[in-house]
């Protein structure tokens, strides 16, 4: 599949062959879900915390005796109907994080490509390393390729030739620059656009090919 190549002033430089294996796979919506289902599950930290009626405070005497009083008999102030009592079915610390084989994150990750590429989100550049940090001049290039959109930007890596881009996308309040190793399904959903430079392609075709 043969895609069109932009320059960061938006304008067509060459074109480029898109590897069907990755961006022309079987669309498999059940594993793209479970993939987006496990990632936001082990996005949790589990850290939510309620105490039950033997850890509350108080030591749950008996409010008044059994018989005599015309009242319900109750046994303790620690129970659940008691103001400042313990709680009920309610959440203790744990864990949720969900496994899933490499090769079917893998494969969800082509499914999401290939939709992606179906729906025009994505937009191949020559490249994207600059010279100074400056935000305004990154907001101006993605403005021309994507407009307003919500963007996903991936970098081919952390070396120096790119640490101005990655400076200059920190604060760009519709763009987020991510490692083209680190592309999950998640972002590839919540963006409207993803801007893949030539050099991100090759990781990409590095892993997934």
């Amino acid at each position: 599949m043969k895609v069109d190549v932009y320059n960061l002033k938006g304008e067509k430089s060459d074109t480029v062959e898109l590897p069907d294996e990755i961006f022309a796979a079987k669309v498999n919506v059940d594993l793209m879900h479970q993939a987006y289902q496990r990632q936001m599950a082990n996005a949790r930290l589990g850290t939510h915390n309620t105490k039950r009626r033997g850890e509350v405070r108080g030591g749950g005497a008996k409010p008044w005796k059994q018989k005599g009083t015309g009242r319900a008999r109750r046994g303790s102030m620690n129970n659940a109907q008691s103001v400042g009592g313990g709680r009920i079915h309610t959440p203790k610390p744990r864990d949720y994080t969900q496994a899933m084989p490499q090769k079917m994150r893998r494969a969800a990750l082509r499914s999401a490509l290939t939709v992606s590429v179906n729906d025009a989100k994505i937009i191949v550049v020559d490249t994207l390393s600059m010279d100074k940090a400056r935000s305004a001049d990154l907001a101006k290039g993605l403005s021309a390729l994507a407009g307003d959109m919500r963007k996903l930007v991936l970098v081919p890596d952390k070396s120096e030739s790119y640490t101005n881009l990655i400076k200059s996308g920190r604060n760009l309040a519709n763009a987020k620059l991510l490692q083209a190793n680190y592309l999950n399904i998640r972002d590839l959903f919540t963006c409207e656009k993803v801007i893949i430079p030539l050099a991100s392609l090759d990781v990409i075709k590095s892993y997934l090919g």
